[in-house]
């Protein structure tokens, strides 16, 4: 007699932007100094305490976002409290924008991609990385796959000093970043052990005209089972 088969229901919880960002900086990784606002009111004070440029974003969990108009720039407190007012109660693909998230407004140079993602088959985590950040890593791999570096990574050593520096190198970033990056990978591999992720990525780790790495959007996917 065959022995019964056990189901098993894959369950996932979803952050939002700035939660995930939240535990990013709790691990090292640097974030923008960005607060979340309930009301046009509220964007208004974050947006004076920031001071300067600030981009509202839409907090649903679902992408997107820009493509929707759920993403805005905003040169004044004022405006943003316009901007917040425009995108609180937006619907996003039938999800009603209840928060938005204020940054300061980022002088982009570069846009990466940085992925760590549960390989079931593989029974381990995969590091991905790809110069071609700001675009879903689904689209790149289709338009693009020369564009990404994958590492599965052994559970029982953990990403390795030099796997890190490999991506890096393996994405065509400049020798002097390097080993910032590698630290930024090595963080984000240890979020994703820390909260029992089945994905945690940057998207994009942006390099700034000051000549930092800074992730300017998070996502972080948790296994409800475990």
């Amino acid at each position: 007699m065959a022995a019964p088969r056990t189901l098993f229901l894959e369950a996932v919880l979803n952050l939002h932007e700035y939660q995930s960002k939240r535990i990013f900086a709790l691990h090292g990784i640097p974030v923008p100094r960005g607060e979340i606002a309930h009301s046009a009111g509220e964007a208004y004070h974050v947006a004076h305490q920031i001071g300067g440029k600030v981009v509202v974003k839409a907090q649903v969990l679902m992408g997107g976002r820009g493509k929707a108009g759920g993403v805005k720039l905003a040169t004044t407190p004022a405006e943003a409290e316009e901007r917040a007012g425009q995108i609180l109660g937006m619907n996003i693909k039938g999800l009603i924008v209840q928060q938005v998230l204020i940054d300061p407004a980022a002088d982009i140079k570069q846009e990466i991609y940085l992925g760590v993602v549960l390989d079931r088959a593989a029974e381990c985590l995969v590091m991905i990385a790809s110069a071609a950040g700001g675009m879903d890593i689904e689209e790149v791999a289709r338009v693009a796959p020369d564009k990404i570096v994958r590492i599965p990574v052994d559970p029982a050593i953990g990403l390795a000093d030099f796997q890190a520096r490999q991506m890096g190198y393996g994405i065509g970033l400049d020798k002097s970043l390097v080993r910032e990056f590698a630290a930024i990978a090595k963080a984000l591999y240890e979020v994703a052990l820390a909260s029992d992720a089945t994905l945690a990525e940057i998207n994009p780790l942006a390099l700034l005209g000051d000549g930092k790495l800074v992730a300017l959007d998070g996502k972080i996917v948790l296994d409800d089972n475990a």
